[in-house]
């Protein structure tokens, strides 16, 4: 049954009481674009090493396919949507983080657009993963295999109003236009938040991340 968080204290205390499958423990972080996804898992990873858990990062992003691949599909348009990543690839790589070492996953680079092979390296002493990224707990085919993977299920909650403003505001900071980041927000990114919201499988824990 999946529990309201009432503090990022007790998402810590969670994380630390949560049974593992494996040697390593897998907790997913979940949410819409603009939810605060890479910023709670960047602050829990801190907080995890300060209680003495060895923790690393996982982002999905490292998976988006090359643009080439996107223009040659038509689908440069809905980067981002579940249909523009290697979910094969991606579950290979989360059956191996809870036991192999080293791992090596791929990095996005945000500025250049493009995913950089084996930028990142998961290693020995890392006790807990934190994954993050839109389509974790996805009911669809393909992604919903991953469900059974994670340890702890966080979901971030955040309205659809303020995920707009964010992601207009995201756009305004690469560089685009206002009326270009309102249709980038609002022709693409919205549209995989509400995907996201509608096709939920079931989270352990929510995590409000409105104030985020």
């Amino acid at each position: 049954m999946t529990q309201p968080l009432e503090s990022f204290d007790a998402l810590v205390a969670a994380v630390l009481a949560a049974p593992r499958q494996a040697r390593r423990r897998l907790v997913a972080v979940a949410g819409a674009p603009g939810s605060g996804k890479s910023t709670l898992a960047a602050r829990l990873a801190d907080a995890l090493a300060q209680a003495g858990c060895r923790t690393q990062v996982v982002p999905m992003d490292g998976f988006h396919l090359d643009n080439r691949l996107l223009i040659a599909m038509n689908l440069l348009g809905r980067k981002g949507a579940p249909e523009t990543f290697d979910v094969g690839g991606f579950r290979r790589l989360m059956a191996a983080l809870g036991a192999d070492t080293p791992v090596y996953y791929p990095l996005f680079d945000r500025t250049r657009d493009i995913a950089i092979a084996s930028a990142g390296c998961l290693d020995e002493a890392c006790d807990t993963v934190i994954v993050e990224g839109n389509y974790l707990l996805l009911d669809a085919p393909d992604w919903r295999a991953l469900h059974p993977l994670w340890d702890l299920r966080v979901r971030l909650d955040v309205p659809m109003e303020t995920l707009r403003s964010r992601l207009i505001d995201r756009w305004l900071d690469e560089g685009l236009a206002e009326d270009a980041a309102i249709a980038r927000a609002e022709g693409n990114d919205l549209r995989n938040a509400r995907l996201v919201d509608a096709q939920a499988l079931a989270a352990d824990m929510v995590f409000d991340g409105a104030a985020s």
